[in-house]
């Protein structure tokens, strides 16, 4: 049987329960095999320093491989918004590779700028042990986001009032701005709208807002996630029947200011890292009898305690 394709983008240690949740369903035996890849610009470091590989085998894991990648010469002489397309890229290929094997693949990432790499590296994931060898085994994965984040990060160069490229990444991953950035990090075909859901955001710009609802951007509220109320559900199961494999990303503001200390992008009213949780849980998944089914894959994130540097 196919294995489900899943990511688990893992930045800092109050998510280890989450990481737990799904960690169980890549046991074989008594061991978990855990392929680590690492943006090295930002946290991933210091969060390797300060003990993840060893509260992950404490979860009866063993790590097979431990990757960062490496800028060239001529990619170093980048900066801005070249730069950060360049950085999607690596990202995309180690995950794209990481993926055709059997190993629980952990991405820790410098930013929200990171998230057009990892959806390009989820579409081009290989089938797991079951190798296909006809046309269809080159079509992209259909990949649907749900976006646990303080922030809509949906907006525009003209819809923006800070400039912050962190908070474009969803719409240039819809495809809405700067195509040759999300090319050039291996995203294509860009998400649809309706394959996007923004979960628990409390802050947007007054244009991004128009946009979201422009494009009938769905929305799970604060009240949703906290209750974990049907709408939840209702919302997973509309996006199984859209993809291949979804892609829950977690955004460390998102959570209480006393869960990520340090974080400087939280926004009131707080929620807690209880429904993250509950939505990676192997229960999440969508019902077997989905025709065809979907596979759903939870994706966790950190922009804690530093993103890359800027320029």
């Amino acid at each position: 049987m196919r294995k489900t394709l899943r990511i688990i983008v893992c930045g800092i240690f109050v998510m280890i329960p989450v990481l737990n949740n799904i960690a169980q369903e890549y046991r074989n035996g008594d061991r978990i095999k855990i392929a680590i890849v690492r943006n090295p610009f930002g946290a991933s470091e210091s969060i390797i320093q300060e003990g993840l590989i060893g509260k992950l085998e404490a979860l009866g894991s063993d790590i097979v491989k431990n990757e960062a990648f490496v800028l060239t010469r001529e990619e170093e002489a980048y900066r801005g918004w070249a730069r950060n397309a360049l950085v999607s890229r690596h990202l995309a290929d180690l995950i794209s590779l990481n993926g055709k094997n059997e190993h629980l693949v952990i991405g820790l990432l410098g930013s929200c700028a990171d998230l057009p790499g990892i959806l390009g590296g989820l579409q081009h994931m290989g089938p797991g042990q079951e190798e296909v060898y006809h046309l269809a085994a080159y079509v992209p994965h259909r990949i649907a986001l749900v976006y646990f984040d303080a922030h809509a990060d949906i907006n525009t160069p003209e819809t923006t009032l800070s400039g912050m490229y962190g908070g474009m990444d969803v719409s240039l991953a819809a495809g809405l701005f700067n195509p040759n950035n999300r090319l050039a990090a291996g995203l294509d075909p860009p998400l649809p709208p309706s394959c996007i859901l923004l979960a628990d955001v409390r802050d947007t710009d007054p244009r991004e807002m128009e946009l979201i609802n422009r494009l009938n951007v769905e929305i799970l509220s604060t009240e949703d996630i906290r209750g974990i109320t049907p709408n939840v559900q209702t919302q997973m199961d509309r996006l199984s029947r859209l993809a291949d494999l979804i892609y829950i990303h977690v955004d460390m503001d998102v959570l209480a200011p006393e869960e990520v200390r340090g974080h400087n992008l939280t926004a009131p009213p707080a929620g807690s890292l209880q429904p993250a949780s509950s939505l990676c849980s192997p229960g999440r998944k969508p019902r077997p009898s989905a025709s065809p089914p979907h596979p759903t894959g939870p994706v966790i994130r950190s922009t804690y305690p530093a993103g890359p540097p800027s320029g």
